[in-house]
């Protein structure tokens, strides 16, 4: 006696494992867009603190500095900082993502990046909060290492990352 159930059997197993996978597929994008989108926004978080906690200090005793002629209008930076900072994050998911995730592999690439990117959130306050010009240079030489060292370590697991972070 034929059974028709026996061969619909076969097809509501495949379409139920076409569709479990879809889901999981779907999550997984999301919580990547999510990812991609929080790595790309943090270097703009201690970007933005900064400009907050000082911005007072700005227009007082910034201006008032001698600066050199090639120096960029004060209206530039945010323009600057913003497009340099989503590079910076963007990259940091790339290289985090190729890694990944928090894996051992990943310790050395992203530990650069981030203390890289400490010093480059600590040296609005002492420049324009402390107002002291010797710290932000000792500041402003090791996080210059630090890029160095983000971008040469970064150029092994994505070049485009490290691409991104020349400009910084």
């Amino acid at each position: 006696v034929f059974d028709p159930r026996s061969v619909l059997q076969p097809v509501s197993l495949v379409w139920h494992l076409q569709r479990s996978r879809h889901k999981a597929t779907s999550g997984h994008r999301g919580r990547m867009w999510a990812y991609t989108v929080g790595f790309t926004v943090l270097p703009h978080v201690g970007g933005f603190l900064g400009w907050f906690i000082n911005r007072k200090e700005i227009p007082v005793w910034y201006e008032k500095l001698k600066k050199p002629s090639w120096c960029p209008s004060r209206k530039m930076f945010p323009v600057a900082w913003t497009v340099l900072y989503t590079g910076m994050g963007y990259a940091s998911y790339l290289v985090w993502n190729e890694l990944g995730g928090c894996s051992s592999k990943a310790i050395v690439p992203m530990g650069l990046y981030g203390a890289q990117l400490a010093l480059n959130w600590a040296w609005p306050p002492f420049f324009f909060g402390a107002r002291n010009l010797r710290m932000a240079l000792i500041d402003i030489l090791c996080l210059d290492a630090l890029a160095i060292g983000t971008v040469c370590s970064w150029y092994r697991i994505h070049r485009t990352a490290a691409l991104l972070l020349l400009p910084y």
